[in-house]
């Protein structure tokens, strides 16, 4: 068993896998050993193997936690959260000082859709273990759900990360082999866990395709256990490909270091399989957080975020970023729609027909923020006989039913849609909504793109940041801004205008689609070279400062 745990810890994981499977014929009674098997085979991305490896250490030693924690993480890998909160709970109630117990809980109650819960849990493990980087940095991307944070309440909390992990992460200033030359073709990594079937993909993809390799050589690092046909497409794409799931962090360090990474990017931020403890350490010049976060990381070693004078106005925004904030293009995001997505020919929505008009969200249920939904419900009530329309991941409907009706929702005036198992099907559902509610403060970013990908038009709330903003911007890059509301009573307003134009069919939804080619949007190449020019800035800085 201790050669397989060598092997994992080195990266070897199919090595491991050899070395615990010879463990277990040896000793097949050992649950310590079919629980290190499920490990590896999670970090291979074959999760029902893993969670049986887990079920049979469970049946070995019922009461050790160790294989109940097991047991709920990779079910939470495999997309099935709702089943991993159970295994936490019972590993907490056997240990309740279980150093991670508590941790994983509170992730899989997220992906329930219950950030106010996820949050005690992230809090009861902090209060335990202050050290526990990981769990405060998750505690930082449900923060950006609540109504009741304010944006500088939400920067004190980030810095206060910033300082805490610095304090214990920062190492002596690293002196840089890299040539302190402007012009020359960069070596430039990007660190996310999200190169597969994901929506930081759909914005990524198009990025990568068009920029310049005569300036740019790309390194990928991938950090997540699924490997699927899209990260098999940003592998082709990329001159350096590293995958890093399950690999400690000094290994990670030791190979990005050895890469000799000229600026290196950030793509998650305080979202899940994040490494931005590693970015305390500087392993590259110029550092650069992109995309993937809502926010800033917090941490004075990340030397700029980008993003667009929309979502981010100048002034206001630069004073609650410990980055250089590097407003790069109109908007700050390209956009490609999966390559299977349906198609129409300018027809209405499919609609029931006793309802005039269908408003929807698909957008993560986290994000149906208490304020959101009693303005919703006021949406329902000035356009009688509507319907709204909802379709997440973990929607549990009797849950949801309740809470809606205690904003004066009632079941007959709601859709809950199933989730789907593919691309194609998930997209074919916007044909059931006409108009697609925006929530807030954390608004949609890939939802609102697919809404309007399909032809639907979709009204937002204008906030006081990035999170509330981003709609915003997508609909100023599209040419609409005239669905963007200053304040609730526009939202109203605008919502109900959108229901009259689509009641009876009137709304052309290829129109949309043709005015969304048309836009920055779905000009990779101009992005990119946008973005390009931006990185060269950034570089070009580090040079002159020497």
């Amino acid at each position: 068993m201790c050669l397989g745990l060598a092997w994992s810890a080195m990266g070897r994981q199919d090595d491991a896998e050899a070395a615990l499977r010879d463990a277990i014929r040896l000793a097949p009674e050992s649950a310590e050993t079919w629980g290190n098997l499920g490990a590896v085979l999670a970090v291979l991305n074959r999760f029902d193997e893993a969670i049986a490896c887990y079920r049979r250490a469970i049946e070995l030693k019922p009461a050790a936690a160790v294989g109940w924690v097991g047991l709920g993480s990779t079910l939470l890998l495999a997309g099935r959260g709702g089943e991993a909160v159970a295994p936490h709970t019972r590993a907490i109630e056997l240990e309740p000082l279980h150093p991670r117990a508590r941790f994983h809980r509170a992730q899989a109650l997220l992906a329930c859709q219950q950030p106010e819960l996820a949050l005690a849990d992230f809090d009861a493990q902090l209060s335990r273990f202050p050290g526990h980087h990981e769990s405060r940095s998750y505690r930082l991307f449900v923060l950006n759900y609540l109504d009741a944070f304010t944006r500088e309440q939400l920067f004190d909390e980030h810095r206060s990360y910033g300082q805490k992990v610095e304090a214990t992460e920062v190492r002596p200033p690293p002196s840089f082999p890299n040539q302190a030359d402007p012009t020359r073709r960069l070596r430039i990594g990007f660190l996310s866990p999200d190169f597969r079937r994901h929506s930081v993909a759909c914005f990524m993809e198009p990025l990568l395709r068009e920029l310049d390799r005569a300036q740019f050589e790309v390194h990928l690092y991938h950090d997540h256990p699924a490997i699927d046909d899209v990260s098999h497409r940003f592998r082709a794409q990329a001159d350096g490909w590293r995958h890093f799931a399950g690999q400690s962090a000094d290994v990670v360090e030791g190979v990005i270091r050895r890469d000799q990474i000229d600026v290196l990017f950030d793509l998650a931020g305080h979202t899940g399989h994040n490494r931005l403890a590693l970015f305390a350490r500087r392993l590259a010049p110029v550092q650069i957080s992109y995309l993937g976060y809502p926010n800033t990381t917090g941490l004075k070693a990340m030397d700029y975020r980008f993003t667009d004078e929309i979502a981010d106005p100048p002034g206001g925004a630069d004073t609650l970023h410990t980055e250089r904030l590097v407003r790069f293009a109109p908007t700050a995001w390209t956009y490609e729609p999966p390559g299977d997505f349906p198609d129409f020919e300018g027809q209405p929505g499919v609609r029931d027909t006793d309802s005039t008009v269908a408003f929807g969200s698909f957008n993560a249920l986290s994000k149906l923020s208490n304020s959101t939904l009693q303005l919703w419900s006021e949406v329902l009530r000035a356009n009688p006989n509507s319907r709204l329309v909802l379709k997440s991941g973990g929607l549990e409907p009797a849950r949801w039913l309740r809470r809606l009706a205690g904003h004066g929702i009632s079941a007959q005036q709601v859709r809950l849609l199933p989730y789907c198992l593919t691309v194609a099907e998930h997209l074919a559902c916007y044909a059931q909504i006409d108009v697609a509610l925006d929530p807030f403060p954390y608004q949609g970013t890939t939802t609102t793109c697919e809404a309007l990908w399909m032809g639907v038009p979709v009204v937002t709330l204008l906030g006081d940041r990035h999170a509330s903003r981003v709609g915003a911007s997508l609909l100023t890059a599209i040419g609409h801004p005239e669905w963007i509301a200053r304040d609730s009573a526009e939202y109203l307003t605008i919502a109900t205008r959108l229901a009259a134009e689509t009641g009876g069919g009137g709304r052309d939804r290829k129109k949309l689609r043709d005015e969304f080619r048309a836009s920055a949007l779905r000009d990779g190449a101009g992005q990119a070279t946008r973005f390009g020019v931006a990185v060269r800035s950034c570089w070009r800085t580090w040079c002159e400062r020497g």
